[in-house]
């Protein structure tokens, strides 16, 4: 059995609602910090405000870049990359021009990922290239995944949760079967409960997105009395 600190530790605790308040991020913040989560999950916005929360914690505060949809330039996404970390993020989750993939442009996708990818490096600063996979076809996973082990992201993530479907555990197993000991996955979409959240490590998922890591967690814990 994995042990609950390490599992608490692989959790990013997510808050992404267009409605965030002020009091929320920072509920958001003092969650993650009691529970021992990796990072808090929330857009470019709030990263500075976040980052004044956890400034005497362990606990990461990762940006959202081109969220939800993906449809925004290279150069807008560099930006939103740059002016996080200014702002205090130390882990970037980046979504994936969609169109330009199933359109089978390749080139563009090694492109924006290396641009991204580079920056967070150049920074010290935690990588994951967002999928999407429930747009995709199998082999259209597999093309990002390949670019993936060539760019070298430190993750790659099944989902937004905010599209038509979230992490599932062949998928999971499809990237990491893919991407191998080189690139991590992360699950992310539909992790409501504790059955779940192993299921997806058991396939691979070396991180877990989710806004259910206390009721997670929680549920461990009585597994284990």
């Amino acid at each position: 059995m994995i042990e609950l600190k390490k599992l608490a530790n692989m959790v990013d605790h997510t808050l992404l609602k267009a409605d965030a308040t002020t009091a929320g991020f920072e509920r958001l913040c003092n969650e993650a910090d009691t529970y021992g989560f990796k990072m808090v999950a929330i857009n470019s916005f709030p990263v500075a405000r976040c980052r004044e929360f956890l400034k005497d914690s362990p606990v990461h505060v990762g940006a959202a870049i081109g969220f939800p949809l993906g449809q925004t330039t290279i150069a807008t996404k560099v930006f939103e990359t740059m002016e996080a970390i200014e702002n205090g993020a130390d882990e970037i989750d980046y979504v994936i021009n969609i169109g330009k993939l199933k359109d089978g442009e390749h080139n563009y996708i090694r492109e924006e990922m290396k641009a991204i990818v580079d920056i967070s490096r150049k920074n010290g600063i935690i990588s994951k290239v967002i999928l999407e996979n429930c747009y995709l076809t199998d082999e259209e996973k597999i093309a990002v995944c390949k670019i993936a082990k060539e760019v070298k992201p430190d993750f790659v993530k099944t989902s937004t949760g905010f599209g038509t479907g979230g992490a599932t555990v062949e998928d999971v197993a499809l990237m990491k079967k893919i991407v191998g000991a080189e690139v991590k996955v992360k699950a992310a979409g539909g992790i409501r409960d504790l059955a779940t959240a192993l299921k997806m490590i058991e396939a691979g998922a070396e991180r877990l997105g989710t806004s259910s890591g206390i009721k997670i967690i929680e549920e461990y814990k009585k597994r284990l009395q």
